[in-house]
Order: C-alpha cells, then sequence, then structure tokens
C-alpha cells in the first residue's frame, strides 16, 4: 500500500503541473497578446492539445515566443501524466492481484478454522470476537463496497456468493471446523447450510434466522446450532427488568478487562501431560490458579453445572473455567494451553 501512495502523491504532482501549465497558458495570452480571458482560455486549450486550429488573432514576437514555450513544456508534463496514471492503473491492478494471491495463499495453510458467511452487523460481531480469542477466520462477502472498507484490516476475506459451492471451497471449507451463516436473508443461510453440509460432514454450522418458521427448517438443514438475534435481544432486555443484578453480571461473564471475570472451556487433553488426574479433585484449579471449575461437559455433549469434586474425568471431555483475566491468563501459562 505505500506504493500505492507514493504513486498517487505523484499523480497529484502531475495533476498541479497541469493546472499551471494551464494558469500559465490562459494569464499568458491574457497579458502578453492582450486578447480578452474567452479568448485566452481558448488559445491556451489548443494550444496544449496541439489540435491545430488557426489564432483567434495576430500574434506579436512575445506572443508566438510564448506560445513556443507553452507548447514545449506541456509536451512535455501532458507525456508525464500519462505515463504516471498508466503505471498508477497496472501497478493497482498488478497490487491487487498479489494481495488476492497472498490471502488465497494463507487460507490454503488454514486448518480448522472458522469460515463467516456475511460480513454485516451480525458478522462483523462474531469476526471481532474471534479475533480476541485469536481464533482463525475466513469472511465470505459478495458487496463489493464492504470489501473495499475492511480490505485494508489484514482480514481474509472471499469475495463471493457463498451459495456457490466454488467459493466455499475457496474460503478452505473442506478443512474449515466451524461455519456461521450470518447473512441477514433466512433462504439464503439455508442454501449456505444446505451446501456447506454436503461439503463437510463433521462441519459445526451456526446459523442466524430472522423468522420462528425458519428455525426448524435450517436445523432440518444441517445447521447445529440456530441463533435468532431478534428473540434474544427482546428476552434480554425483559430479562433486565425482572432481574438486572444477576443479567449484568452474567453480562460480565463473557467481557474481556481488567476489572471482569471471564469464562474459558479447556480440553481435559491439555491436562493430562502434566497433572495425573482421575477427577476433578486432582486438578485443584482453585488453589493452583484462582479459577472456579463450574461446569463440565461430557464427550456425548451432556452438560453439567456445578460438578461434584470426585467426579470421574473422562477422555475428551471439557471442563468450563471462571476466572479473573490474569487468573485465566495462570491458567494457560500453567498447563501451556493454547
Amino acid at each position: 500500500m505505500k506504493l500505492l501512495n507514493i504513486f498517487r502523491s505523484r499523480i497529484f504532482l502531475a495533476l498541479g503541473l497541469i493546472v499551471l501549465v494551464l494558469t500559465i497558458g490562459i494569464l499568458g495570452y491574457r497579458y502578453i497578446t492582450d486578447f480578452s480571458w474567452m479568448d485566452a482560455v481558448y488559445m491556451t486549450a489548443i494550444t496544449i492539445t496541439t489540435v491545430g486550429f488557426s489564432e483567434v488573432g495576430p500574434l506579436s514576437e512575445e506572443g508566438k515566443i510564448f506560445t513556443v514555450f507553452l507548447i514545449i513544456s506541456s509536451v512535455f508534463i501532458f507525456a508525464f501524466s500519462i505515463s504516471l496514471i498508466s503505471e498508477y492503473i497496472l501497478s493497482r491492478n498488478s497490487l491487487q492481484l498479489l494481495k488476492k494471491k497472498k490471502v488465497k495463499d494463507k487460507i490454503n495453510r488454514l486448518s480448522e478454522h472458522v469460515i463467516v458467511c456475511g460480513f454485516g452487523r451480525n458478522g462483523m460481531q462474531a469476526a471481532e470476537r474471534l479475533t480476541s480469542y485469536k481464533k482463525p477466520f475466513v469472511v465470505i462477502e459478495r458487496d463489493k463496497k464492504v470489501i473495499e472498507k475492511f480490505g485494508e484490516e489484514d482480514l481474509l476475506i472471499v469475495e463471493g456468493d457463498a451459495n456457490e459451492d466454488e467459493i466455499l471451497s475457496e474460503a478452505g471449507i473442506e478443512r474449515a471446523h466451524y461455519l456461521i451463516a450470518a447473512m441477514p436473508d433466512d433462504a439464503t443461510n439455508l442454501f449456505v447450510v444446505l451446501s456447506a453440509r454436503q461439503m463437510n460432514k463433521s462441519l459445526f454450522i451456526i446459523s442466524r434466522a430472522s423468522l420462528v418458521t425458519s428455525y426448524k427448517k435450517l436445523l432440518l438443514a444441517g445447521a447445529d446450532k440456530v441463533i435468532m438475534p431478534d428473540r434474544i435481544g427482546g428476552d434480554h432486555m425483559a430479562s433486565l427488568v425482572v432481574m438486572p443484578d444477576l443479567i449484568t453480571f452474567m453480562d460480565q461473564l463473557g467481557t474481556e478487562g481488567k476489572n471482569t471475570t471471564n469464562l474459558e472451556e479447556v480440553a481435559i487433553e491439555e491436562f493430562r501431560d502434566q497433572v495425573d488426574c482421575n477427577s476433578l479433585r486432582d486438578l485443584d484449579l482453585r488453589k493452583k490458579t484462582g479459577c472456579t471449575i463450574i461446569g463440565y461437559i461430557e464427550p456425548d455433549g451432556n452438560y453439567i453445572i456445578n460438578p461434584e469434586a470426585d467426579l470421574q474425568l473422562q477422555p475428551k471431555s471439557k471442563v468450563i473455567v471462571l476466572g479473573r483475566p490474569e487468573q485465566i491468563r495462570k491458567l494457560h501459562e500453567m498447563f501451556h494451553i493454547e
């Protein structure tokens, strides 16, 4: 992008020189040959463009010398300007191609990443949260204005329609772990879910829905989770009326900050190599890190809230940990959790 900025500055220089030649030509013909302002503009135009029309009146010796000077200077300046503009257009196209190739190479190296279909309000929120948790993701968006607006932020963006199998393949759907269908239209999300499920059977698909009637259809199409933002928003606002302090506290759990709490899910395999852990008591996370285990996820997906300390740990299970950000960081550092 620095190269493009250099070309832009040179183009502004060329435009400035053209304006300067026009100004000198008009003022010169006005005061050296005593032409009217309209005649001066006309004489300047036919002189610097070398079209060969006749003069509006006889030229004095000074006028002829000035005309020769104007022709020579304008030829060089216009040639310089055209070369710069051509170079800028070619370099811009080349840089865009290089950028697309660079993005494609990065996507080809990704695995177990997230694909976000649609970069509207919900898609942006998802991208922000994924970025904060350092989860690799690829955005699929067809609106060129959106791509131009956010394309400079080092986002991996694939331009095209998420309904097309080629675009999903370009986003690396065969290697992806999650897909978020965040487009505003339920029918579009439905087609994306259908295509994605056919292309990757093990993909975990999360879809947005606006209508209640679309909820079951998206699940039948292959979505693992269906989120209705409008319904969640209404429930959240009503809950703030009924139990404001509890809801405010729950909101803080998902917030990262110096004086706020945070939640984390950790696979049991992350502890196995460093701790002989047969039960939650063996982990003893409260003493070691200050974090508290508030939930346990069994391998079959069953959730246990506030599990007993003697609960036997199983392979491929997870624990849900509550702690302040510094405690979560200590947990990550102690057990080398990625």
